[in-house]
């Protein structure tokens, strides 16, 4: 892997046993990506993407062909192993936001801290509180998921997810859920951390969501169909000044 490369996969093929039959999610997929990207992964319900988004999650393994990040060789990793990477390297925002209920926002985006740095209370508090900020909801810090909107979850959510200052973050569909402005200022946000360096992978099946990437990826019976620098990404801030403000 070049030294700008975070994510190349060789060969990456995932099958499905379904009682007598296999069914190929992924045939062979060969990837590079290089640090710092802003990426949207599209398809229709059945292209692949979802299983490729699994792979690059750590969350399942390939059946066969390759996976390095940051130069390790993840598909030959032990499930302990993987955890770690989980945890350290990839920070995850899902269309459900997976807060937990009876908990502040400030004590979510806390929660990965406990199981990979060895902080003391005030630090864990003090690296929450700078992911919040990041995100622009620092004054809910001591909400709960059920005091805040959809977009402001959501935003807490992201925190949690770049609190540990992963190498990418991972995002399916995670404008699902909100209305269309709330869809926007969350992809106001995602340009936002893309500017500040972070790798972006976002899976989506919205074109009008895809628009605000640089490289469109798009699916279909488990391969790569199409791969495409956007010359021209659409800027989310700039879209929200044309659109109404909603209550919150």
């Amino acid at each position: 892997m070049s030294s700008t490369t975070l994510i190349r996969t060789q060969g990456l093929t995932k099958v499905y046993q379904m009682g007598e039959f296999e069914v190929h999610a992924l045939r062979g997929i060969d990837l590079d990506i290089a640090k710092g990207e802003f990426i949207a992964i599209m398809g229709a319900s059945g292209s692949g993407k979802t299983t490729f988004m699994n792979l690059l999650g750590c969350l399942d393994r390939p059946t066969a062909g390759s996976y390095e990040l940051d130069g390790i060789a993840v598909h030959e990793m032990s499930s302990e192993q993987l955890t770690r990477v989980r945890n350290e390297k990839i920070g995850y925002v899902f269309q459900s936001f997976y807060l937990l209920p009876r908990t502040t926002a400030l004590e979510n985006v806390e929660l990965p801290l406990l199981y990979t740095r060895n902080l003391s209370h005030k630090e864990r508090v003090n690296q929450a509180m700078e992911s919040l900020d990041v995100v622009g909801i620092k004054d809910r810090a001591r909400h709960f998921p059920n005091q805040l909107s959809g977009g402001q979850q959501q935003r807490v959510a992201i925190a949690r997810a770049i609190v540990n200052s992963p190498v990418f973050l991972l995002a399916d569909e995670p404008t699902g859920n909100l209305d269309t402005r709330t869809s926007v200022e969350v992809m106001a946000l995602f340009q936002k951390l893309h500017a500040q360096g972070m790798t972006v992978i976002l899976v989506t099946h919205e074109h009008d969501i895809s628009r605000y990437a640089k490289r469109i990826i798009t699916f279909r019976d488990g391969m790569i169909i199409s791969d495409k620098e956007n010359p021209h990404p659409r800027t989310a801030i700039e879209d929200l000044k044309t659109m109404p403000e909603l209550d919150q």
